[in-house]
């Protein structure tokens, strides 16, 4: 495409009027910076030209950077630094006419225009933060200047864009136009066309840029930050800004912006960007493929799961009938989900009327046959087997042609209980996390006779619910709780070794989960974990397990729902260690003749994370899970792992797959054949990625 297809110029009479067209988001990608300089050296030439406008075809104005371009040499990358550099320099007004989005690259460029005008419901924002850099040309060092230091701040280090209208009460827009933008853009420039000095943002100073402004900001993203590399360069650039010359932030900014670029934590927030994008995309399926139209749902069960899964569907407007065998656990199902909601209301996320709204789609009942007529049924009851082949067996007679029948199940056999039912094809497994209002992963079980459709429209429905939704296989415990059986088992091990548990769970803390697999048990509850390995022992024929950890459980220590399990807790849910829990252990330990030993928190880290890699590792090789990405994107929404780690198997290809399979063996573990083949390859999960056409 050429640069003037690209950059489309047009007059009307004194305004030029320069339209960027490079759908679908006109991102700021190769031939845009060279169409807007020939669009500005036409002006700047033309003594006939008073004014330029610059406007996004299509649905947007510039939606950002093109993250793609991120890996090229600097001298291939789009030249959007120089380009604002002209703007800023041009003799004659620019004005930025935005609507749809504007957000990093796109609002800098707006920035170095003299003036911006938008439309009301336009987005404005600086994200660079969510992919582990910075605003890299200008944006540190204008936004101060233009909306002051704190809410440059706030706006830079959330990444979270804000409306046009905030835009304008803040300084950031100059006029909202309400009718067609380009007419009301090129009037608006003929107003200033004859404006000299031409207000420049570069040459303006920071407003409210106390020191304990920047002071406040450092501290907070202790907490909401903690451990990343770009929130601490973005405080130091905007205290630049307000403590320096224009120049010699600006040329700060250019380096920081390649610190962060290439460090680990970008790498991986980018891997993530990408990954999401493609856990989407279902192998062998088509954009074609059908889908079907789900216009009422039901739920069996309103407990815990079953209320947080009919919430995710009343906030999308479809309406749910709720399931339950008794009206007392149906009143306290309702009552839960209304709390919920009034609670969000009483935090102003919602009004009173959203409220009811979302209850008054609400349909409770006892009666089974009352779904005769959902589009998609959903069972959300507890881990039986039997209660679930009971229950699908019932659907099948009750549920309409085409309804899509789905279970819950976090580990069973979603082919096990299709086979009970006259149409396998319906059935699927959607896996959703607790809470399920709140958690935002999707594990879509794709069963052996799971058909395209049915597959399909589950994608579709977790977007419309808005989850992240993964396809993955059917296994014991799938792809999340499949790895993190083997995680909690490591962990167990390493405490009959000699590690203390706040010792395992600091190690995990450190590198940046929010909760340690035993921190994780004890708000799960120990008794569930317990019941599992019981259930599991019983299938396999083996005795009763008898770990520390069971019988922590058999005190009657649940976790913390009843104030205490591996570790104590009070009404703050602050974990305290238990003396009796460690003396528990260490009694243990003499029965099975264990003699304790001290273990480094480099040991506890590798073996920890290195078994979810080993295990996602085995997991891609029996194809449970089409994609690394896809294992990494699991563990993101669904368990924690810090998204500035990328994931697991993103974390493994930082350290170096050699390195890997080097710790595992040194801790006795044995590589997945996957993993060790790559390392000997010199090859990365990416590669692999890559090679499957991501």
């Amino acid at each position: 495409m050429s640069t003037e297809t690209i950059v489309a110029q047009s007059r009307q009479d004194d305004v030029l009027i320069l339209t960027i067209q490079n759908p679908p988001v006109n991102a700021f990608s190769p031939g845009v910076p060279e169409g807007l300089k020939a669009g500005l050296d036409a002006a700047a030439a033309d003594d006939t030209v008073r004014a330029v406008v610059i406007i996004g075809g299509g649905r947007t104005f510039v939606a950002g950077a093109d993250i793609k371009t991120f890996n090229l040499p600097r001298e291939q990358a789009p030249d959007l630094r120089g380009t604002i550099e002209k703007l800023d320099a041009f003799p004659k007004p620019t004005v930025a006419a935005i609507h749809g989005t504007a957000l990093g690259g796109g609002l800098e460029l707006a920035m170095g225009c003299t003036y911006r005008v938008a439309t009301p419901d336009a987005q404005l924002g600086l994200p660079e933060v969510k992919l582990g850099v910075l605003p890299g040309a200008g944006g540190t060092q204008r936004l101060p200047r233009v909306v002051g230091a704190q809410k440059a701040l706030e706006m830079m280090l959330s990444g979270t864009p804000i409306k046009a209208t905030e835009g304008k009460e803040v300084g950031l827009i100059d006029r909202l136009i309400d009718g067609d933008l380009l007419s009301g853009a090129v009037t608006f420039a003929r107003e200033v066309a004859d404006a000299r000095p031409l207000p420049r943002i570069s040459e303006r100073s920071v407003e409210g840029a106390s020191p304990e402004v920047f002071a406040a900001a450092r501290q907070g993203i202790k907490k909401s930050h903690w451990g990343q590399l770009s929130p601490e360069l973005i405080i130091d650039l905007a205290e630049m800004a307000a403590t320096t010359p224009f120049q010699e932030g600006w040329t700060a900014e250019a380096t920081k912006f390649m610190q962060a670029k290439d460090s680990p934590q970008s790498r991986a927030l980018r891997h993530v960007f990408f990954a999401e994008r493609e856990a989407a995309k279902i192998p062998g399926l088509g954009k074609d493929t059908p889908t079907l139209d789900i216009r009422r749902a039901g739920i069996i069960g309103a407990g815990t799961m079953g209320g947080g899964i009919a919430m995710n569907f009343l906030n999308a407007g479809i309406p749910v009938t709720i399931v339950e065998t008794t009206q007392e656990a149906l009143d306290r199902g309702l009552g839960v989900i209304r709390r919920n909601y009034e609670n969000t209301a009483k935090k102003g996320r919602m009004s009173q009327g959203d409220v009811e709204t979302r209850m008054g789609l609400l349909t409770p009942s006892l009666d089974m046959g009352s779904l005769s007529d959902a589009d998609i049924i959903i069972e959300a009851v507890f881990e039986n087997m039997d209660v679930k082949k009971d229950i699908f067996t019932r659907l099948d007679a009750i549920a309409k042609p085409g309804a899509i029948l789905a279970t819950n199940t976090s580990t069973l056999d979603v082919n096990e209980i299709a086979a009970v039912t006259s149409r396998p094809e319906s059935v699927i497994g959607l896996h959703f996390f607790s809470p399920a209002n709140v958690m935002k992963l999707l594990e879509i079980v794709r069963a052996d006779k799971t058909s395209d459709t049915v597959l399909a429209t589950s994608m579709a429905l977790a977007r419309k619910i808005k989850k992240v939704g993964v396809v993955v296989g059917v296994c014991d415990g799938f792809v999340g709780n499949r790895m993190v059986h083997r995680y909690g088992e490591e962990a167990r091990q390493l405490v009959e070794e000699g590690a203390r548990p706040e010792d395992v769970d600091a190690a995990m803390n450190a590198l940046g989960l929010p909760m340690g697999p035993f921190q994780m048990s004890d708000m799960a509850g120990l008794d569930i974990g317990h019941a599992i390995r019981v259930h599991r022992a019983k299938v396999s024929g083996e005795p009763e397990p008898d770990g520390w950890l069971d019988r922590i459980v058999k005190t009657g220590r649940k976790g913390q729902k009843t104030g205490g399990g591996i570790y104590d807790y009070d009404e703050t849910r602050k974990p305290r260690p238990n003396a009796d829990v460690q003396a528990l252990i260490d009694t243990y330990r003499t029965e099975k003749g264990v003699t304790p030993r001290d273990i480094s928190t480099e040991e506890l880290t590798k073996r920890l994370a290195y078994t979810l890699v080993n295990e996602g590792a085995q997991i891609l090789d029996e194809g449970i899970a089409a994609r690394a990405g896809d294992i990494d994107v699991i563990y993101l929404y669904g368990y924690g792992f810090p998204a500035y780690r990328g994931g697991p198997m993103q974390y493994a290809d930082e350290m170096g797959l050699n390195n890997v399979v080097a710790d595992l063996e040194r801790y006795g573990q044995t590589p997945a054949p996957l993993l060790k083949r790559l390392a000997d390859e010199g090859g990365s999960f990416a590669d692999l990625d890559a090679g499957r056409g991501r």
